[in-house]
């Protein structure tokens, strides 16, 4: 018997065994039938699941489509509901540019502003924006804000003269003309640690008003008497960028704030300046959910602040905190050779404003809404 080796098989250049060649001509032919035969699973696939359906409970079946039927209709009603235009605070700030400052704050006489609008329009965009937000979230914890919107008019119109926020009032929170340094001890401790971080920055700005009356970045605000300059950072809620970049420590600061207001149009972080002479008018500010905080930088001899009725003196590198919902005003009757009385001033969250509330403040009142 003579052993004969086998031929071996062939390969291709990767050293995989080729495929016969009747086996190609009969890939398509097995393709096609088994095509045939994955439609003729998937039949009896459905046939059976609509049996299924048949054996089961009715009861089931009718809340199973009952289910379907609400998912639809919300589907549908979310896609239908058309967004509702806002006024942004850059068309707020441009109003105010055409129709000017008074008592030192922006009124742009809009009816769409979120601001300075007082009529029923102002509570339905913002109960528009609440229900817009427990939608994208959830109607836990919003109690005292639904409360408050519903019932805004009364509120701003039954409050006593010595409280009268003019945009929105937040029911059931405590109400003192000043605070104590402890209700927001972490950021004002922070502030006072960096005092002389503030104070050379505003030193470095101040020396532009030896070239020019209003250097770039100054605001002058309206006054009955004297001076009254304001650089902003923050205002109302949106970012000076120009400004932030003339005082970069400054700015960072405010980032390692925990209660600093920055995402809403009441947000604010700017140095303040009253030139001798000064008196500015009494006033409300907008709402009483914020605590302003003034950290001291230059305190001439009498200087004031007086809110609610009661004064208040400053003093170099300490906060002063307050409630600018209730109705204040400042003066300067220093001796000219003094200089000006200057502070930093920052708004910051109110201490029983909940976590859960702040976030919808923030969403209801961006600048963007």
């Amino acid at each position: 018997m003579v052993w004969v080796p086998l031929r071996a098989a062939r390969t291709d250049r990767r050293g995989l065994p080729r495929a016969p060649r009747h086996r190609c001509t009969n890939m398509s032919w097995e393709w096609l039938m088994g095509w045939s035969w994955s439609l003729d699973g998937l039949r009896d696939f459905i046939a059976t699941g609509i049996q299924s359906f048949r054996d089961c409970d009715a009861t089931a079946l009718a809340a199973v489509a009952c289910l379907l039927v609400l998912f639809v209709w919300y589907c549908y009603h979310v896609g239908r509901e058309q967004p509702r235009a806002y006024v942004t605070v850059n068309a707020l700030m441009q109003g105010a540019d055409a129709n000017g400052l008074q008592n030192g704050y922006v009124y742009c006489h809009s009816p769409e502003c979120v601001r300075c609008t007082h009529n029923d329009g102002l509570n339905q965009k913002l109960y528009h924006n609440l229900q817009e937000y427990a939608k994208r979230y959830s109607w836990s914890g919003m109690g005292r804000i639904h409360k408050g919107i519903r019932e805004q008019g009364r509120y701003l119109n039954s409050r006593p003269s010595i409280q009268k926020p003019e945009v929105f009032f937040l029911p059931d929170l405590p109400t003192m003309p000043y605070f104590s340094r402890d209700a927001q001890k972490h950021d004002v401790e922070l502030l006072e640690r960096n005092f002389q971080t503030i104070l050379c920055e505003f030193e470095t700005l101040y020396k532009a008003f030896s070239n020019c009356s209003l250097p770039q970045g100054w605001k002058m605000n309206s006054t009955p008497s004297g001076e009254w300059f304001t650089f902003y950072l923050v205002n109302q809620g949106m970012c000076v960028p120009r400004n932030c970049r003339k005082c970069p420590r400054t700015y960072r600061l405010l980032g390692s704030l925990r209660t600093c207001i920055g995402n809403n149009v009441f947000g604010n972080a700017c140095i303040s300046m009253l030139s001798p002479g000064t008196v500015i008018a009494e006033h409300y500010g907008p709402t009483n959910i914020r605590i302003r905080c003034h950290l001291g930088l230059k305190t001439p001899s009498n200087c004031e602040l007086v809110v609610g009725g009661e004064p208040q003196c400053w003093a170099e590198g300490r906060c002063l905190l307050f409630d600018d919902s209730f109705l204040h005003t400042a003066f300067h009757e220093g001796p000219p050779e003094e200089g000006p009385r200057v502070v930093f001033m920052v708004d910051l969250w109110h201490p029983n404003v909940a976590a859960a509330e702040r976030q919808a403040l923030d969403f209801i009142f961006a600048p963007g809404r």
